[in-house]
């Protein structure tokens, strides 16, 4: 049995962070049985416009999550440990996954197996990443699937030419190697949006979000701070 750490990586803008987000990333941590996952909220994400709440707050939102993950890594009997990392806030401009990648890389060494956890609809858009190619030198994938999205038809032909030569069918494998491999698992599909989530924020419906669409912490949070009207 291999001895390898394996780190999860899950990043994004977290505006808000949702049980989407935890769903995907307990689900991972139990089949690739990650040593631990890191939450990533993003700087100054690049591709997501102006209109971004600030990163502070978004961190703040993101340690709550945390609160709530924990808890349910800890009810399921999941052993991964989990952090909230300030990589993306503390480095200065756009926030790039590329420089992520390799300041993780750095950390960890050569040989901890480094996994991307994401959903398919990024994996599609994977194409518009600075240096996306370069991505597969520091750390592996795993992306689960979401409805509405159907990878054989709207997969770019990079991303197939990806997949004919680095897609594991075992998830296990993505523990054998460092990086260089993309797992995707059909087993999982979450169908929520931060975008669709802040929009019924700003409606009369907001005091119908409950703790299932988004963690109870974060929500207790956003109600306190007056977010998203």
């Amino acid at each position: 049995m291999s001895t390898r750490k394996k780190i999860g990586i899950l990043g994004g803008t977290f505006d808000p962070p949702h049980i989407g987000h935890l769903r995907l990333a307990s689900h991972f941590a139990k089949i690739l049985a990650l040593d631990e996952l890191l939450l990533i909220p993003s700087g100054e994400p690049w591709q997501k416009g102006s209109d971004i709440t600030a990163a502070e707050i978004r961190y703040q939102l993101t340690e709550a999550a945390g609160i709530d993950l924990v808890r349910a890594l800890s009810y399921l009997k999941i052993p991964t440990q989990v952090g909230i990392d300030r990589i993306e806030i503390e480095r200065a401009g756009p926030s790039y996954s590329i420089d992520t990648a390799k300041s993780l890389r750095d950390r960890y060494g050569p040989e901890t197996s480094l996994v991307w956890l994401t959903g398919v609809d990024s994996l599609i858009h994977l194409p518009t990443w600075l240096s996306w190619r370069e991505l597969f030198n520091y750390m592996n994938f795993a992306v689960a699937s979401r409805p509405n999205y159907d990878l054989a038809t709207e997969m770019d032909p990079e991303i197939q030419e990806l997949l004919n030569i680095c897609q594991a069918f075992d998830p296990a494998s993505l523990e054998n190697q460092p990086s260089g491999l993309i797992y995707i698992d059909e087993t999982l599909s979450v169908d929520l949006s931060s975008t669709d989530l802040r929009n019924r924020l700003k409606t009369p419906a907001r005091n119908l979000i409950e703790s299932e669409q988004i963690p109870s912490h974060t929500l207790e949070i956003i109600a306190n701070l007056g977010l998203y009207k």
